[in-house]
């Protein structure tokens, strides 16, 4: 049976029109998640809702708790994540207010506990992560923004970098020498410890601001709540139709 999670990123603390049955405190081995998990009904389709940075978004990128959300999520019986992010652009067709379903990742972080298989173990254990996204998931993601009447890109390299500051100039360079499309905060561990948990799991990723030395003049921050006010609504839109499509 499909049970499908939300973690919602900078501009989706919450979700509306979300019919909440429950805010639900849970504890885990590895800690504390970032909130409650809210349990509720959303376009017609019973999904859990957790914003990863926590309720009043005070939580910084390399602060979350990654471990403790997945496996909160997986103990209320997940088996599908749709991880909404914010990004900053690379690619030239992916400006701000864009979306996109990313097809690969790579990881720049550091010192995060990035692994539920580190101690007490029999064997070693390694996970294939050839594809880091759950094909199935990314193809009902873009189903449903077509369906919705968004825009949308189908595939790019999402660079995790370690956060909270943005980037300089010469990193985006260097990142998109590297084949990256899109840069962002929290796109690992989350992803690898998913595919760790065996859940299916798929980025929506909307662009806020160019990456630094794309466009002249520097990035504030109101530039990109702005643009996130925006993107979030195509996002909505289109986690609505989700359901048609699973």
């Amino acid at each position: 049976m499909t049970k499908i999670a939300i973690i919602g990123g900078t501009g989706l603390t919450s979700l509306k029109n979300l019919q909440l049955d429950q805010r639900e405190v849970v504890h885990t081995p590895y800690g504390e998640p970032s909130g409650p998990l809210v349990h509720g009904k959303f376009a017609d389709t019973d999904v859990v809702f957790l914003p990863r940075h926590g309720s009043g978004h005070t939580i910084p990128p390399h602060k979350i708790n990654y471990r403790a959300n997945l496996w909160a999520l997986k103990e209320q019986g997940v088996t599908h994540i749709i991880a909404v992010n914010a990004v900053g652009g690379i690619r030239d067709d992916m400006g701000p207010g864009v979306l996109v379903v990313p097809d690969q990742i790579i990881d720049y972080t550091c010192g995060r506990s990035n692994t539920y298989f580190e101690d007490g173990l029999e064997s070693v254990v390694h996970i294939d992560f050839t594809e880091p996204y759950c094909q199935a998931l990314r193809s009902v993601l873009i189903q449903a923004a077509q369906s919705a009447k968004v825009e949308i890109i189908d595939g790019g390299t999402y660079a995790a970098t370690q956060g909270p500051r943005l980037e300089s100039s010469a990193e985006i360079r260097k990142l998109e020498r590297d084949g990256c499309d899109l840069v962002g905060m929290t796109g690992m561990p989350e992803a690898a410890l998913a595919r760790e948990l065996n859940l299916c799991y798929a980025a929506l990723a909307v662009v806020a601001n160019w990456g630094a030395g794309k466009v002249d003049g520097a990035i504030t921050m109101e530039a990109i709540e702005t643009c996130l006010n925006e993107g979030m609504q195509k996002v909505r839109s289109s986690l609505e139709q989700v359901s048609k499509f699973l």
